[in-house]
């Protein structure tokens, strides 16, 4: 593994703010496995995994290794691909961006959420990006170092290794989307403000709007949804527009927010919160709240905002009884609970649609 620039040090605030979570996760048994196995699944890593594996979930595929820089430093990443994928000439797949959780790496988020397993079926590719130890030490997404500009720095960073993975491998860059856990829900709601012109879709799952923390230190409050959360100005072509410009003049992708309304890390108000914003910088209305229950799962309250003519910009899906987990993902696994409805089905059903208007703009 890359060793990182001693540039990439810990602020007072984000060691302040890394004792705050930690006490909240030392009461949870889950988290104490979590951060074993994290540790586990790091030593275990390897640079040369190039050959066919059987891939988290149980599927064959192949996991590519590489790395990018941008203004955050260096970041490694996976790319997953099904199986006996035979391509037409030219054609381009689209790109799922999954982003893990805290005391996550992404090879654990790809094992839980189990979209590697979707992928095969639906014909797409997955990017698992992975966080630096010397960025965050419990692995999070610095989602919340907005004021000092670390956040929009890792976001760039990021987009550099989606551009990377893109580049090497046949991808569709008009069907790209991005997704997250926890932290890296927050990170993926970022990216997809500053650059929205990037992206056709984005998906939160227990995370926090953008806005909501500028610092370490408000990260806590954000995280228990006592704080408004507020759209950044985006960034166009990587610069940031020297004249303000509002969110309307780059119109966001459409964002599906998944949430437990049990849990007890990040308070459900953040994905009201996250809906709410998303839909008014978009002028989307709320429609009726809707119960959906699919045999002996947790039920699921959804509501749908519509923008005139019809289109659903905003789906809110609230879990009810799921705490801190990947709805629906594999059993026995640290901040995953195969009692919920299945998020990855959720996320690709609404990230598919997008897809496929997109390809209907450009006449595919």
């Amino acid at each position: 593994m890359p060793k990182k620039s001693s540039g990439l040090t810990f602020s007072a605030l984000t060691r302040a703010y890394q004792r705050n979570v930690r006490s909240l996760l030392r009461a949870t048994p889950a988290a104490r496995k979590a951060l074993k196995k994290t540790a586990t699944a790091s030593r275990m890593q390897s640079a040369a995994l190039r050959c066919p594996v059987r891939a988290a979930g149980g599927e064959l595929g192949r996991w590519l290794a590489g790395a990018a820089t941008g203004p955050a430093g260096a970041r490694r990443y996976h790319l997953y691909i099904p199986p006996g994928l035979l391509l037409h000439p030219k054609e381009k797949l689209p790109l799922m961006v999954m982003l893990h959780g805290c005391r996550q790496t992404g090879r654990d988020l790809a094992a839980s959420s189990r979209m590697n397993r979707l992928a095969a079926r639906e014909r797409f590719l997955v990017l698992y990006p992975e966080q630096e130890a010397m960025a965050n030490a419990q692995g999070c997404w610095n989602w919340f170092e907005c004021r000092n500009h670390r956040a929009q720095a890792e976001a760039a960073t990021l987009l550099a290794v989606i551009d990377k993975a893109a580049a090497r491998q046949p991808v569709d860059r008009g069907c790209i989307a991005v997704a997250g856990l926890s932290a890296g829900a927050g990170m993926a709601a970022l990216m997809a403000a500053l650059y929205p012109h990037r992206f056709c879709a984005v998906g939160m799952h227990s995370g926090v709007a953008p806005g909501a923390a500028v610092s370490a230190a408000t990260a806590l409050a954000a995280m228990q949804g006592r704080r408004e959360p507020h759209l950044p100005q985006p960034i166009a072509e990587g610069v940031r527009t020297a004249a303000p410009q509002s969110t309307s003049q780059h119109t966001l992708p459409p964002l599906l927010v998944v949430h437990g309304d049990a849990d007890r890390l990040v308070s459900v108000r953040n994905a009201f919160a996250a809906a709410a914003l998303w839909a008014d910088a978009l002028g989307a209305r709320a429609g009726p709240v809707r119960k959906l229950q699919r045999g002996h799962r947790y039920a699921m309250q959804a509501t749908d905002y519509k923008v005139r003519g019809g289109a659903v910009v905003v789906a809110l899906r609230t879990v009810q009884g799921l705490a801190h987990a990947w709805s629906g993902g594999a059993a026995n696994m640290p901040f995953s609970d195969p009692a919920g409805p299945d998020a990855c089905a959720l996320l690709w059903a609404f990230v598919s649609r997008q897809f496929s208007k997109n390809m209907k703009e450009i006449g595919l």
